[in-house]
């Protein structure tokens, strides 16, 4: 294994690699795909010519999740994709057909819920609970407040209980509290005053002693090891004791019944048994300013874990690395690293386990690099994903697009502007909690130093505030236990605390300036080190949700630019700065490349088709104008010109789209665009006239027509565009991530859009038909869908029989073109065996291959995907695309 920036360093594994990697494929395991679904696949993706099966979060989570990342126990795989068992099975199977399993991991987060055992723990016994480590609670407001806060209500406390919304029930011999379909534990020492009455009741003595032995109970306040293993031990005694009373006797099952129920009569009464518990049940609104725990991002049913102790670490891991042990999983994906206190040290706890392949969710702003020193193979990819889109996207077209896009939607260009206000808005609409919590923090280090000590809380929060609204990544990865900053990330912090600066002038300078030594670890002390790594956890989940899941969606210019990882106002990578980051760059590439994923905003084939409006703006903009007088009559005027511009947009790049899908879809990006609804105050009257919308639109025969006659004009495009992309996706130094289904075209949208069910037995069935008739129908249909697979087919089949050419050390060589249309050819050499040459902007350059040519090494070459063969040299580019849209050369042994 080698860090990320290139640097060797020692061999992390006794073991030589099990498998040479080529591909790895992506399957979103849940409701459609359970572990015998996927292990079937295993002889498909085998065929497909993968090396690896990448999946997703397999442990145990809420019950019917959709995705995997709400997990609730760390100790078993999922029982309802087929459990222990079933999983272990599907790795064998996978093994059996050559193919190594890579794991999405989730270290950041759990939900919480009765299903989550160390939660329910801290719910009963609080700060005394063996698990109050694991989480990142603020348990000196909880002391404080009387309880940690829930806020599960769907209204205020004091209504929901009077009308009969929180109720107390027993469950054979355990009481617990329902909202619901959630339940609560109750504290044991509350027990005392149901118990005390129905022993009196029952004239039971053990019930009576029951009761004054609960109340006798230490406060749940001690964190001492061996009070608190004292405290757990009477507990379960008490338990186990109440519970062989209750099924053993009738009248104390009664009269504990009965005094529940005289207790759900009197509200006051019962409002006084709620206090007494470890947690106050609250009206969900309050969770943006006043939540005692740290969230994944803004999702209040995600509590954060402490994954920096060692023993949540362990907790956490134990089954995981227990599968890595044994064989059944070869490699890990971290999720969100970004979200750890310090993903180094997490990092290298994990390296140490040996894993053959280490990847980090890490999304890096276009310029940002991925941290040398890490001990990984490589991210998964979105940088990648932006810098190989960015060669179909043609810049000429940026000036007449942006001047279309602001007459018809009167919407900036700024996407600095446009982040700065997205990133503003949730950290006051949806970290509002978080951002206290820093404040609190600031004061509490300023208040350690008496030249700083006198800040009021607004200057503190609104100094924080700018900060995270200024930082231009996701993070720093300042190490304050080692006091180690590398310096691109102490100027990161200097340029950002420059801009918070000019923008919150009422902020004093001094503060801002104490607020940078602290963060570059100039100041340092205990305090300083807790506050640095809460700002840069915090920092990256402000940049999520304000620049992916608000800004991406406001600045609507051209959508496939608005993409996780990127920056819409990168109109297009020119292909000499993609040679230079496979020829200069920091290399060896060892980590995924991505074109789609199960974030990804849009699937590669709608990015791949709405590029093309860059080459045809001044038509795209007449069809809006058409489009939007065509629909004026259905239109409610709540629908504006910015969501009319996204929409038009949407149902291009992702026709045909039924009528469900499409209202599905831009229902979530209006409440993602967080202007007139957002998930948290849903405006229905905004939302039933986008439906309103959608509907009319999709069901007026003219419109239809003309949305079908523009798809088809650009379609061909789009698609050739796709195969280049796919094609550089599977040669290009690194290892392609194939998306579950994307093997064939696939015109997705955002989630859940992109986790639609995959037609697998089709998928099975047209490869049985390409092994079959060798590819000799493939490329007479474009749209064919067998034509996107072939590709994939025969390219991962030439890795395998070249692995040479692909390997970390191989050589990546640009190929010169020459001619009129030179700039629309795009290629080069991998190893010295392997060559690829692809088109590009053919519709904005009216190509029609004459004289361009394309400089190959000499010898005799055949395109694997043709089988045409060709001698070395200069070759006409018109020749060598005719009857296939992408060229993928091998030369043949024996030449030189």
């Amino acid at each position: 294994m080698t860090r990320a920036g290139g640097a060797e360093q020692p061999v992390l594994a006794d073991r030589a690699r099990s498998r040479v990697r080529r591909a790895a494929y992506r399957l979103q395991l849940g409701v459609d795909l359970d572990f015998a679904g996927a292990a079937d696949l295993a002889p498909y993706l085998a065929r497909l010519g993968m090396s690896h099966v990448y999946l997703s979060p397999c442990l145990q989570a809420r019950h019917g999740s959709a995705h995997g990342y709400d997990i609730v126990d760390f100790e078993h795989a999922r029982d309802e994709l087929g459990g222990d068992a079933g999983f272990a099975r599907m790795c064998d199977r996978f093994h059996a057909h050559g193919l190594g399993v890579v794991l999405d991991v989730v270290p950041n987060h759990m939900a919480i819920g009765s299903g989550n055992a160390w939660w329910w723990d801290v719910l009963e016994n609080g700060r005394s609970s063996r698990h109050a480590r694991f989480f990142d609670v603020d348990w000196n407001r909880v002391r404080t407040e009387g309880g940690l806060l829930l806020p599960v209500l769907e209204d205020h406390y004091g209504r929901i209980l009077e009308a009969g919304g929180i109720r107390v029930e027993r469950a054979g011999g355990t009481v617990r509290v329902r909202h619901g379909d959630q339940l609560f534990p109750v504290a044991p020492r509350s027990l005392a005053g149901l118990l005390a009455p129905a022993g009196e009741r029952s004239g039971s003595a053990l019930l009576a002693f029951l009761a004054r032995a609960f109340a006798a109970l230490p406060l749940p306040a001690t964190t001492d090891a061996e009070a608190l293993e004292s405290r757990h031990g009477d507990v379960a005694v008490l338990k186990r004791l109440l519970v062989d009373l209750v099924e053993s006797d009738e009248r104390v099952r009664c009269a504990i019944d009965d005094e529940i129920d005289r207790l759900m009569h009197d509200p006051d009464r019962l409002d006084d048994f709620l206090s007494r518990q470890s947690y106050r049940l609250a009206y969900w609104r309050i969770a943006a300013r006043e939540l005692d725990y740290r969230r994944f991002f803004d999702v209040d049913a995600l509590v954060a874990l402490r994954a920096e102790d060692p023993v949540v670490f362990r907790a956490a891991y134990h089954r995981v690395l227990a599968w890595l042990e044994a064989g059944l999983i070869d490699g890990l994906r971290i999720d969100h690293v970004d979200g750890l206190a310090d993903p180094e040290t997490h990092l290298e706890r994990l390296a140490a386990s040996r894993p053959d392949w280490l990847l980090v969710e890490k999304i890096l702003v276009p310029g940002e690099a991925l941290p040398p020193s890490w001990p990984v193979d490589g991210t998964t990819g979105y940088e990648f994903l932006h810098l190989a889109g960015g060669l179909f996207v043609d810049p000429n077209g940026e000036r007449p697009l942006t001047a279309a896009y602001r007459a018809f939607a009167g919407a900036s260009t700024d996407h600095a502007s446009i982040v700065a206000r997205a990133k503003a808005q949730v950290v006051d609409g949806l970290f509002g909690s978080d951002l206290r919590r820093l404040t609190d923090q600031l004061g509490e280090v300023c208040r350690r130093h008496r030249r700083h000590r006198d800040y009021t809380t607004a200057d503190l929060e609104a100094a924080l505030r700018a900060f995270l609204i200024h930082l231009s990544v996701y993070r720093t990865y300042a190490r304050p236990e080692l006091g180690s900053i590398a310096p691109v990330d102490a100027g990161r912090i200097d340029a950002a605390i420059a801009a918070a600066r000019g923008a919150a002038i009422e902020v004093p300078p001094d503060l801002f300036d104490f607020l940078r030594e602290v963060l570059s670890l100039r100041v340092r002390g205990p305090e300083e080190a807790r506050l640095v790594e809460r700002i840069q956890q915090q920092s990256g989940a402000v940049m999520a949700k304000g620049v992916e899941d608000t800004a991406f969606y406001r600045d609507a210019r051209l959508l496939a630019l608005s993409e996780v990882g990127g920056d819409p106002s990168r109109f297009g990578v020119a292909p000499e700065a993609f040679h230079a980051h496979f020829t200069s760059g920091p290399g060896p590439f060892e980590g995924l490349l991505a074109s789609s994923t199960h974030d990804t905003k849009w699937s590669e084939d709608v990015r791949s088709r709405l590029v093309v409006l860059s080459e045809i703006p001044q038509e795209w903009a007449e069809a809006v104008e058409r489009w939007h007088a065509r629909s004026r009559g259905f239109r409610s005027t709540l629908v504006d010109r910015h969501f009319e511009w996204f929409t038009y947009q949407l149902l291009v790049g992702c026709w045909p789209i039924e009528v469900e899908r499409a209202r599905t879809c831009l229902s979530k990006a209006a409440r993602e665009m967080k202007r007139r609804t957002s998930w948290r105050r849903p405006n229905a009257g905004y939302e039933e006239a986008i439906e309103s919308f959608v509907r009319r639109l999709l069901s007026d025969p003219e419109m239809r027509g003309e949305l079908e006659a523009f798809v088809q004009r650009i379609d061909p495009f789009g698609r050739i565009n796709s195969l280049a992309l796919t094609l550089i996706k599977l040669t290009a130094p690194g290892f392609a991530d194939v998306y579950q289904g994307c093997e064939l075209w696939r015109f997705s949208a955002m989630d859940p859009d992109n986790r639609r069910a995959v037609d697998f037995p089709r998928r099975e069935g047209l490869l049985d038909e390409l092994e079959g008739e060798g590819g000799a129908a493939v490329g007479a249909a474009l749209a064919d869908d067998r034509t996107k697979l072939w590709l994939v087919r025969r390219a991962l089949q030439l890795r395998g029989d070249r692995p040479e050419c692909f390997a970390a050390d191989a050589a990546y060589v640009p190929l010169e073109a020459a001619g009129r249309h030179a700039p629309s050819v795009f290629g080069y050499q991998r190893g010295d065996r392997v060559a690829v040459v692809v088109p590009r902007l053919l519709l904005s350059r009216g190509v029609d291959w004459g004289g361009e040519e394309v400089a190959l090494g000499s010898g005799s070459w055949r395109d694997v995907l043709t089988g045409q063969a060709w001698a070395g040299g200069r070759l006409r580019v018109g020749a060598l695309l005719a009857r296939f849209p992408v060229a993928l050369l091998e030369r043949e042994d024996g030449s030189s």
